[in-house]
């Protein structure tokens, strides 16, 4: 049984650990930006491939004391690379966190490569070529209140990179924080899905890859783990073909959007024929005033420009009264759900919230408001 850490974004760690134990993790235990789990090789494979709200999967390899350069090197020479790190793998270290002595990372990165290298030149005779952007191994260290974990990453790039997003407009949400977001509404596949200001498509993208059963590592070239020395190649390729096979190929109910820029929306399209959705999900070009419901009842989650982001400038007040305005007057029936990092414009709506939820978009504090419409 390996021990893992999904690291996400700040305040996702709760839904997180849910995602996490649905997949079929152990001990899970959420922390500060990640959550701690436990399991084996299936799973640690499994988890890269249909978690939708981690960035990073990390094996925990080692946890020691640590407050210097000095017990740094030590005890990252506790550690037997010899199987993990071959001298014929390429290597690359990143670190996070640090201590009063260790508060420089780049420092400390280079303090744990140093040793592993020291090793291999001690044991081996020659050691690995470090290899910055597409290393064979990724270390990690993590430094937190004079302790240090050591893990390998065995996810590569960010999780969130699908790899069906090339194109994305001006302010694009993270597709992690997308699902994230749409698992809080409580949606489910049997309700229509509308985004009135899609930008790039981001949400109602998610929210298909959700409803069709696609799990969000099949469009990734690679995984971290594939290049180390102990990958099982039959049984990430089976768990490949499970999930291929457990796809749905249509939509119960719509889920679309729509963006005023007709560029952003050939973005749109563009990014759902790289998912293999283009025939699912509709994008349209229409201003908010002229958007209309497409369905009785279902699930309207929207992302609009607030400041710090887009339109600095522009009258957003009167974007976000419009905003309530056609959700009242045109979306009877449904529950809207918006996302703001700004309290004084969010007012602007016009609505009572009846729930709200404190996220992070990137480094800037949001809340998620939900709106029941009548």
């Amino acid at each position: 049984m390996g021990q893992y850490f999904a690291t996400v974004a700040r305040g996702l760690e709760a839904i997180a650990a849910q995602e996490l134990a649905e997949l079929g993790a152990g001990s899970v235990q959420p922390g500060f930006c990640g959550v701690a789990f436990a399991g084996d090789r299936a799973l640690l494979y499994r988890v890269n491939l249909w978690a939708r709200l981690p960035f990073r999967i990390l094996m925990t390899v080692a946890e020691f004391p640590c407050r210097d350069a000095e017990d740094l090197y030590e005890g990252v020479q506790g550690v037997d690379w010899g199987e993990m790190v071959p001298p014929d793998r390429t290597l690359a270290v990143t670190a996070t966190g640090k201590t009063q002595d260790l508060n420089h990372t780049h420092f400390t990165a280079l303090q744990v490569k140093n040793a592993i290298v020291d090793q291999q030149r001690q044991r081996q005779g020659e050691r690995s070529s470090v290899e910055l952007d597409n290393p064979d191994v990724r270390v990690n260290l993590h430094l937190h209140q004079d302790h240090a974990t050591l893990s390998l990453d065995s996810s590569g790039s960010s999780l969130h990179r699908r790899g069906y997003r090339p194109a994305v407009g001006l302010a694009p949400l993270k597709e992690s924080l997308a699902a994230a977001l749409i698992r809080l509404t409580g949606w489910t596949p049997e309700q229509a899905f509308f985004d009135p200001l899609c930008g790039s498509g981001t949400l109602p993208l998610e929210a298909s890859l959700m409803a069709l059963n696609r799990a969000p590592g099949l469009h990734r070239d690679r995984m971290g783990f594939e290049t180390w020395p102990d990958f099982d190649p039959a049984l990430w390729q089976r768990l490949r073909q499970e999930a291929e096979a457990m796809q749905l190929t249509t939509l119960a109910t719509p889920i679309g959007g729509c963006d005023r820029d007709r560029d952003i929306i050939i973005q749109a399209r563009s990014n759902a024929l790289r998912s293999g959705v283009a025939d699912q999900v509709q994008f349209q070009q229409q201003d908010l005033s002229q958007v209309e419901a497409p369905a009785a009842t279902g699930i309207l989650m929207c992302n609009p420009p607030y400041g710090e982001r887009l339109g600095k400038g522009s009258d957003l007040a009167a974007f976000y009264a419009l905003l309530g305005d056609v959700l009242k007057q045109r979306f009877k029936g449904w529950t809207a759900f918006v996302l703001s990092g700004n309290k004084q414009l969010a007012q602007a709506i016009g609505l009572k919230s009846s729930q709200r939820w404190p996220v992070y978009n990137g480094t800037l504090p949001c809340q998620l408001m939900k709106y029941d419409l009548y």
